[in-house]
C-alpha cells in the first residue's frame, strides 16, 4: 500500500495522509502588477533585475517552470518542466508582508492598512511614552540601517527609543541591547501593539535591537514582529479545526499572531529556514508546513543589493534541489511570494508586483501553465481543496488543474 493511500484516524475525521509545503520567498516579485501605477511602481520587476547579475543561477526553479510563467520572457526555458506554474496578482489594497500573507491564506483585504509617511500622530506617541516611561526619537519613515546610524548615539546617550516607520504599515522600535535589554524591548512592543488598534491598527509592530558602537552599530537577529490579528479565520485556522497539523517556519507565527499555528520554528535567515524545512521532511505529520524566507526582502531588496539578492536566490535554489530529492509521495511543494521589492528600482520600499506560483510532487502534473490568477487567495482555496475541505474563504481552487 502506498504512503498516499494510507488512512489514519484523527478524532472523528478520517483523513488520508498528505503534506503540503508552502514556501514564501519574501518579496520575490516577477513584474509590475496591472495596478502598479496606483502604487508608484510601474516598471518594477524584481526577478528581471536579479537575473542580470552574474550571481543568479536557479536551474531547479526553471525546471519547475519559473522561466515559462507568463511575462517571464528573459530567462532561458527548461526543456523538461517537472512542475505546474503560474502568475498570481494581488487583489488586496496593499503591498506589505501582512496583507500579502493574509491573502495567500485566504483573506482579501478591501482596505489598506494605515501608513504614516509623516510619522505617527502626537497622541499615539504621547500615550506610548507615558506607558513605557521613555521618550522617542526620529518618528519618520527611515531605512533600518540608516536610522541607527543617524540616531544610535543619541539613543545610547539618552535612553530614548528610536521609533520609525516605512512605506509599509509598521511601527518599528530600535534600541541598543545594552541600553534596553531585548525582553524589555519586546514589552515596549507589546505596549505599542495594545495602543495601535482601530484607525491606527498597523500591520506590525517590530522590535529592532542592535549592538556595537558608533559608527558601526549592527542590527541583531533578535528582531521580533508583533502582528495585528487577522480579521477572520485563515486556512491555518480551518486546517487546525479540521484536525490537521499546522507548522510555521520563520516569521509565519509572527505574521498571523500565532493564530492557527500549532508548531513554530524560528530561524536565523534563509539558509537556516530551508535547513529546518528540510528537517521537517523527516517529521511524520499530516497537514501544512508554511514557510517564510525573509532575507530576500530584509537584507537585499530594501537595501538595493542586487548581487546579494541574486546570490540568495542561487543558494535557495541549491537547497531546493535537496528538498525536492527528499520529497515523499504524499508531499506537495508550492513556492510563491507576498509582494515585490525590486533592488534595482527607485527607493527601498516594496513594489506592487505579480508573484510566481510553482508546484511540484508526484501528485502534480508536469508542464501545466495556470496562466494568471487574479488573487493570491486561490492558493488557500487550493490547499484546503487538497485536504478535502470546502473553503468558505476568499479564492477559487485550481487543484484539478495541477493535480493528477
Amino acid at each position: 500500500m502506498s504512503v498516499v493511500s494510507r488512512i489514519i484516524k484523527k478524532g472523528t475525521r478520517m483523513m488520508s495522509k498528505q503534506r503540503v509545503y508552502l514556501i514564501v520567498l519574501d518579496s520575490f516579485g516577477i513584474g509590475h502588477a496591472p495596478d502598479a501605477a496606483d502604487f508608484g511602481d510601474e516598471g518594477a520587476n524584481t526577478l528581471y533585475t536579479i537575473t542580470h547579475s552574474k550571481e543568479y543561477d536557479t536551474p531547479n526553479m526553471r525546471k519547475l517552470g519559473l522561466s515559462c510563467i507568463d511575462g517571464v520572457d528573459y530567462l532561458e526555458k527548461s526543456d523538461n518542466i517537472v512542475g505546474s506554474y503560474g502568475r498570481m496578482q494581488e487583489a488586496s489594497k496593499g503591498k506589505d508582508t501582512t496583507i500579502g500573507h493574509w491573502e495567500i491564506a485566504g483573506i482579501v483585504s478591501e482596505n489598506a492598512l494605515p501608513t504614516y509617511p509623516n510619522g505617527f500622530p502626537k497622541e499615539v506617541l504621547d500615550e506610548f511614552s507615558k506607558r513605557t516611561g521613555r521618550e522617542v526619537l526620529c518618528n519618520k519613515p527611515y531605512s533600518g540601517t540608516d536610522v541607527i546610524r543617524d540616531y544610535g548615539e543619541e539613543h545610547v546617550r539618552t535612553g530614548k527609543l528610536i521609533v520609525y516607520t516605512s512605506a509599509d504599515s509598521v511601527f518599528q522600535i530600535a534600541a541598543h541591547e545594552d541600553i534596553v535589554p531585548v525582553e524589555e524591548l519586546y514589552k515596549y512592543c507589546e505596549i505599542a501593539r495594545e495602543i495601535l488598534v482601530g484607525e491606527h491598527g498597523v500591520g506590525r509592530v517590530i522590535a529592532r535591537p542592535f549592538v556595537g558602537e558608533a559608527p558601526n552599530f549592527q542590527r541583531t537577529t533578535n528582531r521580533h514582529d508583533f502582528s495585528l490579528l487577522p480579521p477572520r479565520d485563515t486556512m491555518l485556522d480551518v486546517l487546525q479545526k479540521e484536525g490537521y497539523d499546522t507548522y510555521g517556519v520563520g516569521k509565519i507565527y509572527d505574521i498571523f499572531a500565532g493564530k492557527g499555528i500549532a508548531h513554530t520554528q524560528r530561524i536565523q535567515g534563509n539558509v537556516d529556514g530551508m535547513e529546518k524545512t528540510i528537517q521537517l521532511q523527516d517529521k511524520d505529520f499530516n497537514g501544512l508546513c508554511f514557510v517564510n524566507l525573509v532575507d530576500f526582502d530584509m537584507l537585499y531588496g530594501h537595501r538595493n543589493d542586487i548581487e546579494g539578492y541574486a546570490k540568495a536566490a542561487t543558494v535557495f535554489d541549491k537547497q531546493l534541489g535537496t528538498f525536492m530529492e527528499r520529497m515523499q509521495p504524499q508531499d506537495i511543494l508550492m513556492i510563491t511570494a507576498d509582494h515585490g521589492c525590486d533592488p534595482g528600482f527607485k527607493g527601498t520600499d516594496h513594489s506592487r508586483e505579480c508573484v510566481p506560483f510553482l508546484a511540484y510532487g508526484e501528485q502534480v502534473k508536469k508542464g501545466v501553465n495556470m496562466g494568471t490568477r487574479k488573487t493570491f487567495s486561490d492558493i488557500a482555496a487550493t490547499i484546503l481543496d487538497i485536504f478535502g475541505i470546502d473553503s468558505r474563504l476568499d479564492g477559487t481552487s485550481f487543484k484539478d488543474e495541477i493535480l493528477k
